[in-house]
């Protein structure tokens, strides 16, 4: 079997790929869990991590799952106990796909408090919001400038994020709303984190996997963001999250964190700090999976979130009273 490894850094636009030569496995139920427990133990990247906080062994892996194969599986039999095994990694960035179905693993924010209501979200923005870019802004009536950014799937333009960010310059401040983020394109992350530093910062740093061995990485790159030629927010910005805050979200934030007039306020982020690659099945099923580790700037991996500055959960007294507990907290934070 020749596996195929392209890279989706976060849904980066930068996409490369190589050939691997690797043992052949039959397309059998069996042939193909061998290939995929061997695909994950030669090239995920965060086995270490893991066993540290969960005690995670790939090892113990295959002897659990091992004897559920069976040659008369049906392919809906065999999916689920592949997709099972995978659960296992507690990652977002690995799934399996096959022509009926993908596994996908959700843990990092469907078993919290989603502290976020898009209906309540709306009430804030009211009727006469203005968009761009995907990006809905608005002024409160206390001058504190609101933006609603749901996606990084969008590309930014640098002509669209003058155009919010001179709408919103005579505010006092500026509330920058990230809730249920899952990510998109880091580009789109880089853009707009890059409205709020004045200089070019190390935000973080990356690892390149070098060989099978778990151990297996290159030394540290340093990630580096540079300020915009546009328009630069001067003044404090409140930066909300909650745990649906993933993959290019999660970078965002932690690029933020790098800034002394960004406070981060809400719940810790759901993570996703692996740059995903992707892989096939004898079958033709594909896998992904997080192939090299990202750090943040203090070498500390984000893999599993990044806490706020304030913890603040949406309380159901507030909820009830139209009010989101986050946003006030924000409002009354910009104001002192």
């Amino acid at each position: 079997m020749k596996i195929r490894f392209t890279s989706i850094f976060l849904g980066l636009l930068l996409c490369f790929s190589s050939c691997v030569d690797e043992p052949e496995y039959d397309n059998t139920p069996r042939g193909n869990f061998e290939a995929l427990w061997r695909i994950i133990d030669e090239h995920y990247c965060f086995f270490d991590y893991k066993r540290q906080v969960y005690g995670l062994d790939w090892a113990e892996i295959y002897s659990k799952y091992a004897p559920r194969f069976a040659p008369g599986m049906s392919n809906g039999e065999t999916f689920e106990v592949l997709a099972e095994m995978l659960a296992e990694l507690r990652d977002g960035h690995v799934n399996l796909y096959s022509p009926f179905d993908v596994g996908r693993n959700w843990s990092w924010h469907e078993e919290f408090p989603t502290n976020f209501s898009e209906d309540l979200v709306n009430k804030y923005l009211g009727t006469n919001y203005q968009i761009a870019a995907g990006l809905k802004y608005q002024v409160f009536d206390d001058n504190i400038g609101y933006i609603r950014c749901s996606s990084f799937l969008n590309n930014f333009g640098e002509g669209n994020l003058d155009e919010i960010f001179l709408r919103l310059a005579p505010c006092n401040g500026l509330i920058l709303d990230i809730r249920n983020n899952g990510g998109g394109m880091i580009t789109s992350a880089e853009k707009l984190a890059a409205r709020f530093t004045n200089e070019t910062l190390v935000v973080g740093y990356m690892q390149h996997k070098t060989g099978k061995g778990h151990n297996d990485f290159s030394g540290l790159y340093p990630q580096r963001l540079s300020p915009t030629k546009g328009i630069r927010w001067q003044k404090p910005v409140v930066v909300l999250t909650n745990r649906g805050v993933y993959s290019a979200a999660n970078e965002f934030v932690k690029y933020m964190k790098c800034f002394p007039r960004v406070t981060v306020v809400g719940d810790q982020t759901g993570g996703g700090a692996g740059l995903p690659f992707s892989s096939e099945l004898p079958n033709g099923w594909s896998v992904r999976f997080s192939a090299c580790p990202i750090y943040d700037r203090d070498f500390h991996t984000t893999e599993f979130g990044i806490e706020p500055h304030h913890p603040v959960s949406l309380l159901s007294a507030d909820l009830q009273k139209d009010k989101d507990t986050l946003i006030e907290f924000a409002r009354q934070f910009l104001a002192k």
